[in-house]
């Protein structure tokens, strides 16, 4: 069975999923929407055999398509989830699932009763290091899961690059962290402080740490952050998860090409070393086709339940951090020069695709 796509949103994301769509032989992507035109021809160039439009609305009056993939901004995908629940589609969605938690919440009661699969784009579930962690630890490795601690600061998205619908790094970003953080304590957030600074006179703090606990008892610190070294001659990052137990500790660090993950456990102790994997989109779209070929859920795939909490909990944790002293350290004029930088740069963190 090839299941016909369509993809709306032909930005970094879409391109990403065009990429792996093509790759995998039970797809087809019959569309293509983007509204910007230079958008549009760089499709017709990269996918010659699709449908190029600027109305989405051609896609969801297509019996023909079976799924949607949502990768245009997040202002954008509660009223495209409504139309593809009208028109019987499967669902694909870019995180988060709607530009505020009310809506979020609106999009997971739309979702209730509805009997097409669906799902959205949580990759760290998806990654082999982060499995590989919650299999030893449930091997009972490291005994019992008491401090959860999750790194990532690159000199990714600048303040103003991008993304507004999205909200400030620590949610565009960071709610991945907070979602994989739930994944592995298995049971939601009690209680939390976080402290964030304004880089750069930004009026949004673009660097957060919240560090608290899980209703378990386990305690978490997570930080993240796109302040790291922008205008380094040699551009570095800083990324690592801690997983620390009443007996053992299982460790992973990455440089964005390889994962190097550490596992010290009470009967073994394993030394672990692949290529990081990106987005895992392609585990994502397969476990997504196994599911509708074979009529089944795929337990693997996350839910938009589980979108719609991690949102919440990152915009709950920056407004935690707005309630208390957000000192402001650097100048608007440094911003420009880190913006400046990077709309000139080839290879660099997070850049935006720019169209030739």
């Amino acid at each position: 069975m090839k299941i016909n796509v369509g993809l709306i949103g032909f930005g970094r994301m879409g391109r990403f999923y065009l990429t792996e769509f093509q790759r995998n032989s039970h797809y087809n992507v019959a569309y293509i929407c983007d509204v910007n035109e230079g958008c549009r021809e760089l499709a017709r160039q990269l996918s010659p055999d699709s449908i190029i439009t600027a109305n989405e609305d051609d896609i969801f009056n297509d019996s023909s398509v079976h799924m949607v993939t949502l990768c245009a901004l997040a202002n954008s995908r509660k009223e495209q989830i409504a139309k593809a629940i009208k028109t019987n589609k499967h669902i694909l969605s870019e995180k988060p699932i709607a530009d505020s938690i009310k809506s979020e919440w609106e999009v997971v009661e739309m979702l209730r009763n509805y009997d097409k699969f669906h799902t959205v784009n949580l990759y760290l579930r998806n990654s082999w290091y982060h499995n590989a962690i919650k299999s030893f630890i449930n091997e009972g490795e490291i005994g019992e899961l008491a401090i959860l601690r999750i790194c990532h600061m690159t000199p990714g998205l600048a303040p103003g690059e991008g993304h507004e619908y999205e909200g400030p790094a620590f949610h565009d970003c960071g709610m991945h962290y907070v979602d994989i953080a739930r994944w592995y304590a298995e049971c939601e957030y009690k209680t939390w402080h976080a402290q964030g600074i304004n880089m750069w006179n930004y009026k949004d703090p673009w660097w957060i740490q919240c560090h608290g606990t899980f209703e378990s008892g386990v305690v978490f610190d997570i930080t993240q952050g796109f302040v790291y070294g922008q205008l380094a001659k040699d551009q570095t990052h800083n990324s690592y998860v801690d997983i620390i137990g009443t007996k053992g500790v299982c460790h992973m660090t990455h440089d964005f090409k390889t994962a190097k993950v550490s596992l010290h456990g009470v009967t073994k102790t394993l030394t672990l070393e692949k290529p990081f994997g990106g987005k895992n989109i392609d585990k994502l779209i397969e476990e997504m086709a196994d599911s509708i070929i074979e009529g089944k859920h795929n337990a693997s795939m996350p839910e938009m339940r589980d979108s719609a909490i991690s949102s919440e909990y990152a915009w709950r944790f920056l407004e935690d951090a707005n309630k208390h002293e957000l000192p402001a350290i650097g100048n608007l004029k440094e911003l420009n020069e880190i913006r400046e930088r990077r709309a000139h740069m080839k290879d660099g963190y997070g850049l935006l695709h720019k169209l030739d």
